[in-house]
């Protein structure tokens, strides 16, 4: 192992949260290390009254850190699983998944106890389409409006009364300390979370593989299975962060349970639908799911989406 190791990170108060687990992590395992955090602003950061859906592209929070890998720069990055796209550079590999913290999303409000108490026409925040389709289909009275911004952020805009509730993703508020904010929490049932939602990941060069070797020890393995069958489905699905795309795999007895969901933006159409397989054919589970909810008609769902047709 080099004794000098840099990670790119984003500078938001949650993605500097991950970074410096992992350095401390690092430091811990191999004295005499010096893990330094290198701040890169992305292409998502710099856009932050622009719904995500409207910026278009994919890797809106990670390009310009693979860029810096590329270029020796970093020696690896931090990220949040569910912001890396389901194709990476050549170069480049996701080689650690960590555990994974709670997946599923959290209802934030100073004044309801669950979406089931907001009255009608309540004003909920949440820029994500896949939030936003299930929430329409979960409650069509209310009003979804778009929230950008860092955590920090949204918390501030739904205590100056901006909001009658937000959803953000557990994880980020367990990171930052912040669980006791969460009112409550949607089972997967009720809303099926992002692909690798609260699962972080460490990429890296693939031909650095003296440092992978010496990162592994931070591998989750049933964390890695899960989020290689949700991100296989990802990317039959040809799909990004800013799609209304769900997927969350469980391994239950030795068998990945992997549930996955497309919908339409406004709720009125949402196909989901769950397969059970080895975990030994993570990646395959995947592209089965996403090929069987092809068929039931979410190809026809994203090409509106996407303005194609998909092969």
């Amino acid at each position: 192992m080099r004794k000098h190791i840099k990670i790119g990170t984003r500078g938001s108060l949650l993605a500097l949260a991950q970074s410096t687990m992992i350095k401390k992590q690092i430091e811990a395992q191999h004295p005499g290390i010096v893990v330094e955090l290198v701040k890169i602003i992305t292409k998502g950061d710099k856009i932050l009254d622009v719904p995500l859906a409207m910026v278009g592209g994919k890797g809106l929070f990670v390009k310009e850190i693979e860029e810096a890998l590329l270029a020796n720069e970093v020696d690896l990055a931090v990220h949040s699983m569910k912001d890396v796209p389901s194709e990476l550079p050549d170069a480049l590999h996701i080689g650690i998944v960590t555990r994974r913290e709670n997946p599923h999303d959290a209802f934030l409000s100073n004044s309801a106890a669950s979406l089931a108490e907001l009255p009608a026409k309540a004003r909920i925040g949440t820029s994500s389409l896949r939030r936003k389709a299930q929430l329409a289909k979960l409650r069509p009275d209310l009003v979804i409006e778009d929230l950008r911004g860092n955590l920090d952020t949204r918390l501030r805009k739904l205590d100056e009364g901006r909001y009658d509730a937000i959803i953000l993703a557990a994880a980020g508020l367990n990171r930052l300390g912040l669980a006791k904010r969460a009112t409550a929490y949607f089972s997967a049932v009720e809303m099926l979370p992002a692909v690798a939602q609260g699962a972080v990941g460490i990429e890296l060069r693939k031909n650095d593989t003296e440092l992978l070797a010496g990162l592994t020890f931070l591998d989750d393995r049933d964390t890695a299975l899960a989020v290689t069958a949700e991100r296989g489905f990802l990317r039959r699905l040809e799909g990004g962060c800013q799609v209304p795309i769900a997927g969350f795999a469980e391994l239950k007895d030795g068998l990945l349970v992997l549930t996955g969901l497309v919908a339409s933006v406004d709720g009125t159409r949402l196909i989901k639908k769950s397969v059970t397989g080895p975990s030994s054919g993570a990646e395959a589970l995947g592209v089965t799911l996403a090929e069987e909810l092809l068929a039931l008609g979410a190809k026809e769902i994203l090409a509106e989406v996407y303005g194609r047709e998909m092969a």
